[in-house]
């Protein structure tokens, strides 16, 4: 996944991505699918995600891969969106951090007339903070909605 410093940086024509910290130890992460890129995990809180996004009126996909961690589209409200997911599960601590990066996807169109931008109040990232929040055993959540 592009480090949260390289993609929080916004230009005049392109939106930055929301990103999400937090740790749980909620996901087992040794019940992965095993990502053919990298060794990174993040199927598991996608899953999840996408159970949650959908009972609140979202679309998504099932989880897929990348070569920079796992990934859903989904979509709401006249918008769509790439929400990435990945956790370093290296470590022999139950406890993982995770990181969640919400974009908003957008025509070339729109880049080249700096429509449709992703604000600080974007509706789906709310959602995903709001889920996140209410979700149980998880702790240190932190939210950076640079655009």
């Amino acid at each position: 996944m592009p480090s949260a410093t390289t993609t929080a940086k916004s230009t005049k024509n392109q939106t930055m991505a929301h990103v999400l910290t937090f740790r749980t130890a909620r996901f087992d992460v040794s019940k992965e699918t095993p990502n053919p890129f990298n060794p990174f995990a993040g199927q598991s809180v996608l899953v999840w995600l996408r159970q949650e996004l959908m009972k609140a009126g979202y679309t998504a996909t099932e989880p897929d891969t990348e070569d920079w961690g796992w990934y859903i589209d989904a979509g709401g409200l006249g918008a769509s969106y790439l929400v990435g997911a990945s956790a370093d599960s290296g470590g022999t601590e139950p406890d993982v951090e995770w990181t969640l990066q919400i974009e908003k996807m957008r025509s070339a169109k729109d880049k080249l007339l700096g429509r449709n931008k992703m604000t600080s109040d974007d509706p789906l990232s709310a959602a995903v903070e709001r889920i996140v929040r209410a979700g149980d055993a998880i702790e240190q959540v932190s939210v950076d909605r640079e655009t």
